[in-house]
Parts: structure tokens; sequence; C-alpha cells
């Protein structure tokens, strides 16, 4: 399924675009990384913070479908830390990135997420993200 339809964000700060496996609190995602991209200079390597980025993107659009199936409406969650998060490789424009995700720890709001980025059948990028997800607001609570 199309990420944009999973996640809020929209191009060019998408950067991932599809999910192409999901299973309770993990998620597969594929991505190519587009020379328009804002973090990708002249050429160069893919920013790590783009890597990092796309891992959180990989964790939305993972989330997005299990809510999708649950008619939950989508949720806007935040990248608030990077824990023990390694990088091993580059990727550059037009590299063919495969994301995946495993949630291993959840509370009040907060989860914890395993996250690994593969380019050519190699490991570039591996490690821990935390991320926040406000619970919603009940209908009509703003009015109050």
């Amino acid at each position: 399924m199309q990420a944009e339809k999973l996640i809020p964000h929209r191009k060019p700060m998408c950067m991932v675009d599809r999910l192409i496996e999901f299973k309770e609190q993990t998620g597969t995602v594929e991505a190519v990384v587009s020379a328009e991209n804002a973090l990708i200079e002249d050429n160069g390597p893919l920013d790590q913070l783009a890597v990092t980025e796309m891992i959180a993107q990989a964790c939305a659009a993972a989330k997005g479908y299990e809510g999708r199936l649950a008619n939950d409406p989508m949720q806007l969650g935040y990248l608030v830390g990077i824990k023990k998060l390694q990088f091993f490789g580059k990727a550059f424009a037009g590299d063919h990135l495969q994301i995946s995700v495993r949630t291993v720890g959840a509370i009040s709001g907060f989860t914890v997420v395993e996250g690994k980025v593969i380019c050519n059948q190699k490991i570039i990028a591996a490690g821990k993200i935390k991320l926040w997800v406000p619970e919603p607001e009940p209908a009509g609570a703003a009015n109050e």
C-alpha cells in the first residue's frame, strides 16, 4: 500500500514509498532515494538524519496500516529520541531501500522501535528510535 495513504507526511517530506509487509508489531517499507530530497547534496549521500526519519516513517506506515484495519483515524507522531543508531554505509539518489521496523516497547504514548535500513543487500543503518504519539482528544473536548 502506498505510504502516503498511511502517514501524515506528504512530498517532499514523505521519504518512504510503500508498505510491503505488516505483522503485529513489525512492518517493512520500500523507498527510492529521490534526487530532489532536501537532505541530499549535489550527488552526495543521503544525510543520516534522513535515514533516521525513514525509520520513523516506516513505523508510522505500519501503525497507520494497523489503524486502518481497526478503522481508527490517522494519528500524528513525533520522533523524540535516537538510541544506539549506527550507520554502516550510505545511500545515494536512485538507491532502493528496504526499511524494517519492530516495536520493542510502548508506554503512555511513547514507543521504542528497532529499525534496520538495507541498501543493495547490505545493512546501512540499524538501531533504536523513540517516538511519541499523543492520545487523540475526545470529540468535543476542544470546545469545553
